[in-house]
């Protein structure tokens, strides 16, 4: 029905290969004199999203979220995720070969301390854990009476003989008037943060970071636009970026060489020995940057400086061009999104639509913007009960018809060069019943809760994470996933270091871009998720305030479906709330869509008193 460029439904899971991958990994561990290994979902980088020749998670469980962990033992091994990959991971892990457990609930260290026998050595390839992540895994090893033993020719690789070649998308130009500050000037603000700490250098080890830093993008790993490369940034001269030089077209070289010496990737590791060997003091993130990269330094004598990387909370907090280009690109894709909801709500009805047919109009609608560089992350849609599965990745084996009477729920997003969208509807199909509506409800007025929070300066998310929640809460109900999570500019979707949930300990500063997208999922029925993004801006000014206050400016504008929501249930303010955010919607995407469309959103953007 409609062509499709960015995601493919192939089935990528290859459930019935684990039992036998694990036992080729289980003899490599007997051949080397090891009783385990620790297989992450992630490669050098640490990044969430990795591409096809990092994902050994993957290929030895067939696991294909975007976050876990297993451990194999001689004797049994375990799968870790968290709870939005509760359902997923038992449609496609063998139970049989491997345990699956809650990586939040029972984490790996405490399962080591359970499982791993005394004196038993527990490998792990230090390039695959950060330094943190080492230390935690080490210490719970020593509990059980173990050890844990780095590997660097890592064998869980040896088994592995069909991986794909590393990839070599090509570097890119962010321009200016889209990142609002050259590399230059963000140079010297990363270096005055140096100086604090008495550093002289900084290794830089979060792709987003140096595609931030170096105002550079590509394409390395899916729907992110980041290059694959580390970097060193000293404290007087020029900086050093790693990156194959396949990667570099004759003039990104040049203009890169002027701000950075380029080498290859290859040159990493002895460029941090001697670092190390000249007993330079190297400031470092441990909970980003790569185990292998502290014991590089350490190990040939240098000092680390342990603390938080300088460049994350820069690159959170958005500027004036990047801000501008946020509610650019949320305009543009709300148009697109409205565009898919009319169409959607035309078609759905006549029971012959699936959810494929659906990922592939949405995705369309958004290349028909011309600006659509990629879609920001697979396209999660859920049809019934395939919306209670909270990361549900729909295959060609598991396309589902979507029926009358049932919810639809649709998570995407999209990549443009001026901005990340992230966005979530959940929409009625036909009528829908009294559950449904009531469910939808106490989403809506979570979601209501956080459009309208009004916060001292200093806030954490982990602070603004119940007013999501409260409401469920009263009805013994809630959602196991964070509240929201911050979202870069043409960088990654999830970005650190903000997010509202249970653990976001980070202060909310202003100029940083969140998701607001509380939910609620019935098992074998059906989803729910409403999600915009927020932008933390400056409150409105109240008499008498003893601290700043911030507030958050609501970005994304699509229509959210009226015909869910039970109207006794929504206060006065909320049921205003709601009509202001639907005349902005109205106002701003009316001039954008056709005029079959235009029509379909003055209905879906009425004041909710004529909902019915």
């Amino acid at each position: 029905m409609f062509e499709v460029h960015f995601q493919s439904f192939e089935d990528r899971g290859e459930r019935a290969a684990g039992a036998p991958r694990l036992a080729a990994l289980r003899a490599e561990l007997k051949r080397r004199g090891l009783e385990g290994l620790i297989v992450p979902h992630a490669d050098r980088y640490q990044n969430e999203y990795v591409p096809p020749c990092a994902e050994r998670l993957a290929w030895l469980t067939g696991f294909t979220g975007s976050a876990g962990v297993a451990i194999v033992l001689d004797d049994r091994a375990a799968i870790f995720v968290d709870g939005r990959y509760l359902v997923q991971v038992r449609d496609e892990v063998d139970p049989s070969a491997f345990d699956i457990e809650h990586l939040v609930e029972h984490p790996p260290a405490a399962w080591i301390e359970e499982n791993l026998r005394p004196g038993a050595k527990l490998a792990y390839s230090p390039w695959l854990h950060t330094a943190d992540g080492a230390e935690r895994l080490a210490k719970a090893c020593e509990t059980a009476g173990g050890s844990l033993v780095a590997v660097h020719d890592n064998p869980f690789d040896a088994c592995w003989n069909d991986r794909p070649s590393p990839p070599i998308g090509a570097v890119v130009l962010h321009d200016l008037r889209y990142a609002g500050e050259d590399a230059a000037a963000k140079l010297a603000r990363v270096r005055a943060e140096m100086g604090k700490h008495r550093a002289d250098a900084l290794i830089v080890s979060d792709p987003q970071a140096v595609s931030w830093l170096f105002n550079i993008r590509g394409s390395d790993v899916p729907h992110i636009p980041v290059v694959l490369a580390f970097a060193i940034v000293p404290m007087t001269g020029k900086p050093t970026i790693y990156v194959d030089d396949r990667k570099l077209s004759g003039d990104i070289r040049n203009r890169l060489a002027a701000l950075a010496d380029l080498r290859a990737p290859g040159e990493f590791e002895p460029d941090l020995a001697a670092l190390g060997k000249s007993q330079r003091a190297v400031q470092l993130d441990p909970s980003l940057c790569p185990d292998a990269v502290v014991r590089l330094i350490v190990e040939n004598g240098g000092k680390v400086l342990r603390g938080s990387d300088p460049i994350v909370p820069m690159k959170a907090v958005k500027n004036a061009a990047e801000i501008a280009g946020a509610r650019a690109a949320q305009q543009r894709d709300g148009a697109a999104v409205t565009r898919f909801l009319a169409w959607f709500d035309r078609e759905a009805p006549r029971g012959k639509l699936t959810e494929i047919d659906a990922v592939e109009a949405l995705e369309s609608f958004r290349r028909d913007t011309g600006l659509l560089k990629d879609i920001s992350f697979p396209t999660i849609v859920g049809a019934g009960p395939d919306g209670a599965i909270v990361h549900y990745r729909v295959t060609r084996k598991t396309n589902r018809r979507i029926a009358p009477g049932e919810l639809f729920l649709v998570d995407s997003g999209g990549q443009y060069e001026d901005g990340t969208t992230d966005i979530t509807r959940t929409l009625a199909v036909g009528a829908p019943n009294a559950a449904m509506r009531k469910d939808f409800t106490l989403v809506l007025k979570g979601h209501i809760a956080i459009a309208r929070a009004v916060f001292p300066d200093g806030t954490t998310g982990a602070q603004l994470d119940p007013l999501a929640r409260q409401f469920l809460w009263r009805d013994g109900l809630d959602f196991d996933h964070g509240t929201g999570h911050g979202v870069g500019s043409y960088l990654s979707v999830h970005e650190g270091p903000a997010r509202i949930s249970k653990l976001g300990t980070a202060p909310l500063k202003r100029g940083m871009i969140l998701s607001n997208e509380p939910g609620y999922y019935r098992p074998g029925a059906y989803g729910i998720r409403i999600e915009n993004l927020v932008l933390v801006t400056e409150a409105a000014p109240v008499a008498d305030a003893e601290k700043p206050l911030n507030a958050f400016e609501t970005l994304t504008l699509a229509p959210i479906d009226r015909r869910l929501i039970e109207p006794a249930l929504l206060t006065q303010e909320e049921a205003a709330w709601l009509d202001a955010y639907h005349v902005r919607v109205g106002d701003a995407l009316a001039p954008l869509v056709d005029a079959q469309t235009r029509d379909w959103l003055t209905g879906a953007c009425a004041p909710l008193a004529k909902a019915r």
